[in-house]
């Protein structure tokens, strides 16, 4: 028991200052009713989102440590009502550990698009697929989805999200789609995704199949349209000599780039 006391001190010293009065101010905390502080509350909400333990073995585990008697219930309502302290507290901490400010000023929308599965209690539980996607830098969730995790149009795919012109979307390879990056580009949004080596395929301006070493190429796609109405992207191939003192930057951009690079018509120079 002293041994988790002096793990959470540790823990609490890592929180944004001001991270008690915010759960007051921002309506998480209006009276400490079951609760002897704010920091009990937070333990218990993070056994509960960060543990993954139930509602109800979260009260029985904070019953058995001495820190609170309140019903599974009792702290339901107290989750729902902590989501702008919650919000906050990782606002903050993302301010401290980035090296520029977040702030949003670069005209555009910037979602991160995920997807995750959840299952319900028990061995027979079903599954679900959840997308979402959260702002930046408000970290406000502006979509989710709940799907079955079979079937058609279960999977994760840009193509099921709600987009807007200058949006500007990442997300992980698994959204490497020619589908989904044209989806997004046809409503006026661009897309920055991690490239998926399995679907991407270029073809040089003679109809050659291109396969550049992803560590040895650093690629910059312009998009526009291709003769059929369909997207297109001229990219420029720069080789990259290992041993260059930027080398590893310029393959991190590649890497980034190229993903958005997996459609139907390509041509390279």
């Amino acid at each position: 028991m002293r041994i988790a006391e002096e793990n959470w001190k540790v823990l609490a010293s890592l929180f944004p200052a001001g991270w008690q009065q915010m759960a007051w101010q921002s309506g998480a905390v209006e009276r400490l009713r079951g609760f002897p502080s704010p920091d009990v509350l937070l333990r218990m909400l993070l056994l509960h989102v960060a543990r993954g333990y139930s509602l109800r073995e979260t009260v029985v585990r904070a019953k058995l440590a001495n820190w609170a008697d309140i019903s599974d219930v009792a702290l339901l309502k107290r989750l729902r009502n902590s989501e702008e302290w919650l919000r906050f507290l990782c606002m903050e901490l993302l301010r401290e550990n980035v090296a520029y400010p977040l702030e949003e000023t670069i005209g555009r929308t910037m979602r991160i698009v995920d997807g995750t599965i959840v299952r319900e209690p028990g061995k027979t539980g079903s599954q679900w697929r959840i997308l979402y996607s959260i702002r930046l830098p408000s970290l406000v969730c502006d979509f989710f989805e709940v799907t079955a995790t079979i079937g058609e149009g279960s999977g994760e795919s840009l193509n099921r999200l709600p987009v807007g012109p200058r949006d500007l979307i990442l997300a992980d390879a698994g959204y490497c789609s020619v589908a989904g990056i044209e989806y997004v580009w046809q409503r006026g949004a661009d897309v920055l995704v991690r490239v998926n080596p399995q679907s991407f395929v270029a073809y040089s301006a003679y109809g050659r199949r291109v396969s550049p070493s992803f560590r040895d190429y650093a690629l910059c796609p312009k998009w526009g349209s291709s003769a059929n109405g369909g997207l297109s992207c001229t990219v420029k191939v720069r080789h990259l000599q290992a041993g260059c003192a930027q080398y590893e930057r310029a393959t991190a951009r590649f890497n980034m780039l190229i993903g958005a690079c997996s459609v139907k018509q390509v041509r390279s120079k």
